[in-house]
């Protein structure tokens, strides 16, 4: 495993140790660049490599082409930016016209996997990504906020659809799609429309038991007062932004091929033990600062 001590790395190999296999780690850490120091590796062979920090085409070109005798099967985690989300609706086969840095140097990689290693190439495209350990805070934000009970500032409506899901998930599945032999490309979130921000609400309140009030703030509102959508607010991405495709993408062929589920209290129950026991609890790299939500609840509360 290229990478592998975080966030979606932890869960991979903990999904792939109970079902018996061994792992090994490349890092910068532990056995260096992979740049310039996969000699390290030696001459061992591996059922597969997995490589959850590819992040520009020139890295995976080396890691790929140095694996490429070595493993019979090289899995890519990519993301779902990839696609141009100004589509309406996503699926594997959507186009790839993104312009975006982070979406096409990670298009870039999965075109260098694909094309060195064919029919034993796994590609993998989540969604945003929920669970313990997640560096980003993005959905640990919502599960913390609720712990802390009160006011709580919210977009749109309860009604609003949107898509995650657990890295526990995403590991599951590249578990077993390994020791099935699975190869192509599989797009890894929630399916469309099954769940809403009252969904994730609903499952936060469950697991705090705090009492809390959620205030509902226009698009129009916090887009005139600067709160960007999706790490400001996150899950959230209005209809303004041009970007449906991101939140409607369809996950049919990794349904398909066994990707299962977990209840998302349960999600968010163990983010939020996970957020609890941590040392670095605030300030969160996503959502608003309780300074910043305060003024803007005031702010909406004082709109006739």
């Amino acid at each position: 495993m290229l990478g592998g001590t975080t966030f979606l790395g932890i869960h991979m190999t903990d999904a792939l140790h109970r079902r018996g296999h061994s792992v090994t780690h490349f890092t910068r850490r532990t056995m260096g660049d992979r740049r310039t120091d996969l000699a390290r590796a030696g001459t061992r062979t591996w059922d597969a490599v997995i490589d959850n920090c590819g992040y520009h085409p020139r890295d995976v070109e080396i890691s790929a082409r140095y694996f490429a005798r070595r493993t019979g099967r090289y899995v890519f985690t990519s993301t779902i930016s990839v696609y141009d989300a100004s589509e309406p609706a996503l699926d594997e086969d959507s186009l790839q016209t993104t312009t975006e840095p982070y979406g096409s140097g990670k298009a870039g990689c999965e075109r260098v996997v694909v094309s060195t290693f064919r029919h034993r190439a796994l590609v993998l495209r989540p969604g945003l990504i929920a669970g313990p350990y997640d560096p980003t805070d993005r959905f640990t934000y919502w599960p913390q906020r609720f712990a802390r009970g009160g006011e709580i500032l919210a977009p749109e409506s309860a009604r609003f659809v949107t898509q995650v899901i657990d890295a526990r998930d995403i590991a599951d599945f590249t578990a077993r799609a390994l020791e099935r032999d699975l190869a192509g490309t599989y797009n890894l979130t929630s399916q469309p429309g099954t769940i809403t921000l009252g969904d994730v609400f609903d499952a936060c309140r469950d697991v705090s038991r705090v009492p809390s009030t959620v205030r509902w703030a226009s698009a129009e509102f916090l887009s005139d007062r600067g709160v960007g959508a999706w790490v400001d607010m996150p899950l959230w991405i209005p209809a303004e932004e041009g970007l449906p495709g991101m939140l409607n993408t369809a996950a049919r062929r990794a349904l398909i091929a066994d990707l299962t589920y977990r209840p998302l209290r349960e999600t968010v129950r163990d983010t939020l033990a996970w957020h609890q026991a941590r040392a670095r609890r605030l300030p969160l790299l996503a959502g608003l600062s309780l300074a910043r939500e305060r003024e803007l609840l005031l702010a909406l509360n004082a709109d006739p």
